[in-house]
């Protein structure tokens, strides 16, 4: 009798499932058993479909008809495509006329130098408590809010021979009759200052909202200990900001790279302003070599994602914990 008990106790034992491998609902973990876990189990995904299908339908599957079109010689409105292997590109690194634009972005991007410069000092000096800090909040920001084509056409009349520049400087008795937008060297410097004056602005927030989010309590034992604003900035604000800073300057790379509305409205570029983005537009629907065109884009895309990658290299993300 006992040997036969042990062993029918052995058996119920066996056929019972472990408690720990039973859920609340007496489903096994990882197993759906019933339609509501396979509903909550897929709710994540069903919610996704909408998104995925936007990113796939309008960014993927462009970029990847602009990789094969660059492979072609597609004029745009052709229906036929003939392959030309890696002949665009080659234009694009050898006829110096189409690589030229590249020296172009070098304005921008010193002007990137300092629109940063000055939102950081603007940013530092607004976080503290200071009277008319919110108008002057409100004024630096004001210039990103506009549109890029009116601010062309604003600072337009703004460089023009006779215009608002030559008047306020005539004030000062300095009024000259110079073409500010007539030969490439001023005219580029000229439009690097618009985009200074248009992009400030959202640096500024940038690094403001940053800085906000730095504990007051810091700020309090810094001025306990006697530490002057300087001090303050050097060893709480850079540290704590410095992410900030490093996605500030990977959008001024790029954004240094591609320019396009204010040069394209204020001159066209014509003496010496055209971009890259702005040859790319002209390659397409002005001369209709879409490949080309394409060829250009893709390098640019390439080119900014390296540069994205060497500054994450040399600059990465660190967990910043002051507290």
């Amino acid at each position: 009798m006992t040997g036969t008990t042990q062993v029918a106790s052995a058996k119920t034992h066996r056929a019972t499932p472990s408690r720990r491998n039973i859920t609340r609902n007496g489903s096994s973990p990882g197993v759906p058993r019933t339609r509501g876990d396979l509903l909550r189990r897929a709710t994540p995904w069903l919610f996704l479909l909408a998104p995925l299908a936007l990113l796939i339908t309008f960014t993927y599957v462009p970029v990847g008809n602009m990789v094969y079109y660059s492979f072609t010689d597609w004029d745009g409105i052709s229906p036929d495509r003939d392959f030309t292997g890696v002949d665009n590109y080659v234009q694009i690194f050898t006829r110096p006329e189409l690589f030229r634009v590249f020296f172009v972005s070098f304005y921008y991007l010193a002007a990137s130098a300092v629109q940063i410069v000055i939102a950081l000092y603007f940013a530092t000096v607004l976080s503290f408590d200071l009277r008319f800090r919110n108008l002057f909040k409100g004024l630096l920001f004001f210039p990103y809010l506009i549109n890029g084509v009116a601010i062309g056409f604003v600072f337009l009349y703004f460089f023009q021979d006779g215009g608002t520049l030559d008047s306020v400087l005539s004030w000062f008795g300095a009024g000259t009759g110079h073409a500010w937008l007539g030969d490439p060297a001023s005219a580029n410097t000229s439009l690097a200052g618009v985009s200074v004056w248009r992009f400030t602005g959202l640096n500024f927030v940038l690094f403001l909202g940053a800085i906000q989010s730095i504990p007051g309590e810091l700020y309090e034992a810094a001025q306990l200990d006697g530490a002057t604003r300087w001090q303050q900035f050097r060893h709480i604000i850079a540290p704590s900001i410095r992410p900030v800073v490093s996605l500030s300057i990977i959008l001024a790379i790029s954004g240094s790279l591609a320019v396009f509305e204010i040069p394209y409205i204020m001159t066209g570029g014509a003496t010496g302003t055209s971009t890259f983005v702005i040859q790319t537009v002209k390659l397409a629907f002005q001369f209709n070599k879409t490949g080309l065109a394409s060829a250009a884009a893709v390098v640019l895309l390439l080119i900014i994602l390296l540069i994205t990658w060497i500054q994450r290299r040399l600059v990465p993300d660190e967990k910043v914990d002051l507290v």
